[in-house]
């Protein structure tokens, strides 16, 4: 791993390993998990969009997934049950798929962001990685007391004459975004898997909120530093390691 080649691409999933089992907390609080798993597909379809239109692949892929963040409040009320994101996830991966399919230049990348292309992450990712996660991670944080408010007292904000919407919609525009910059590194399932099992460990064994981040994270840590370790030993691809690694300790905790 202090293998120099490898060092960039380590960092850049490691800051991603931090980042995505505390938002897939608040997700899987609000009953939400579907949505990473959307976000990432939308943000797959934006990238070789771009792609195909001479555009940075990142900027579709973020640009995409950041629209669908902010569209999808305009839509859940009408489309209860968890319908928006099923929506997404299906309109996402069809675009995806059939760019793939018939555009060559979509071929390969298309392979990329549902496999993942972690080893490939460049110096110009880590930076984007490095900035963006603090950032993140304070958004997250300064929403945290409403999220968290909304959820335990759902009636709060209207006894009070607050607005919720401005929670709401950040909170959906920072998963999106946060989703479309891991999946450009880690690929769908990759990303998927940091921000669905993690929490969802935690949440069975911790015996408070706090608690729950912090065993959330620790796994997240931990199953992202030994997936990385045992796809390079084993000379295999990242995300279905991580993804076997993890669903292996899930069933065994569980």
């Amino acid at each position: 791993m202090g293998n120099e080649l490898f060092l960039v691409p380590f960092l850049t999933g490691l800051g991603l390993a931090v980042l995505l089992p505390l938002l897939g907390c608040y997700l899987r609080l609000r009953d939400e998990w579907l949505a990473a798993l959307a976000y990432s597909h939308v943000a797959a379809a934006g990238a070789l969009l771009a792609l195909v239109s001479g555009l940075p692949p990142i900027l579709g892929g973020i640009g995409l997934a950041g629209l669908a963040g902010v569209g999808k409040r305009l839509f859940a009320q009408r489309l209860a049950g968890g319908a928006s994101y099923a929506l997404l996830l299906l309109g996402g991966w069809s675009v995806a798929v059939l760019l793939a399919a018939n555009q060559p230049m979509a071929e390969r990348l298309g392979h990329a962001l549902f496999d993942g292309q972690l080893y490939f992450a460049s110096m110009g990712e880590l930076w984007l990685v490095a900035a963006c996660v603090p950032v993140a991670a304070a958004i997250l944080r300064l929403l945290s007391r409403h999220l968290l408010l909304a959820h335990t007292y759902p009636d709060l904000f209207r006894i009070r004459g607050l607005k919720a919407w401005p929670t709401q919609i950040g909170f959906d525009l920072l998963a999106a975004l946060c989703l479309a910059l891991a999946t450009m590194s880690l690929g769908v399932m990759g990303a998927f898997t940091l921000i669905f099992i993690p929490p969802w460990l935690a949440f069975r064994r911790a015996g408070n909120w706090r608690a729950g981040l912090l065993w959330a994270l620790i796994i997240g840590v931990l199953g992202y530093v030994g997936a990385f370790s045992l796809a390079l030993w084993l000379d295999q691809p990242f995300g279905p390691v991580l993804a076997i690694l993890l669903v292996v300790v899930g069933l065994v905790v569980a």
